[in-house]
């Protein structure tokens, strides 16, 4: 069983992982926007954590191992199966939000191991 600093961390380096992921294929988006033979891509994260949350996933059901998420990168599609067209503006405003998402999770991240630095530190006194 993993203890609360591990399930955490995990957490957040899953979440770190696909912001990552999501930043390189947004960029990609963005450099191949005037190629007519480039189809948009999106990452998938967010179904597959939402069914982990569930319980529904195959690798990361276990308790030992629940942020064992696969992050996939797949056509961005419209429903009746076509690539979605790219349009400029959507993927420079994704891009900004995806930045201040991992912006915030880094933040995070300091100040959990700011906390649990203090905390070991303190304990020794």
């Amino acid at each position: 069983m993993l203890g609360i600093e591990s399930l955490t961390t995990a957490a957040v380096s899953t979440a770190l992982d696909a912001a990552s992921l999501r930043q390189q294929v947004l960029a990609a988006n963005i450099a191949n926007a005037g190629r007519s033979d480039y189809a948009a891509q999106r990452v998938s994260f967010e179904a597959t954590l939402a069914a982990a949350a569930q319980g529904r996933t195959g690798a990361g059901a276990g308790p030992s191992a629940p942020f064992d998420l696969r992050m996939r990168v797949e056509p961005d599609l419209l429903a009746d199966g076509t690539p979605r067209p790219i349009r400029l503006d959507e993927e420079v405003g994704s891009l900004a939000q995806n930045s201040m998402h991992y912006q915030a999770l880094v933040k995070g991240l300091t100040k959990y191991l700011s906390l649990m630095a203090t905390a070991v530190s303190e304990g020794k006194r």
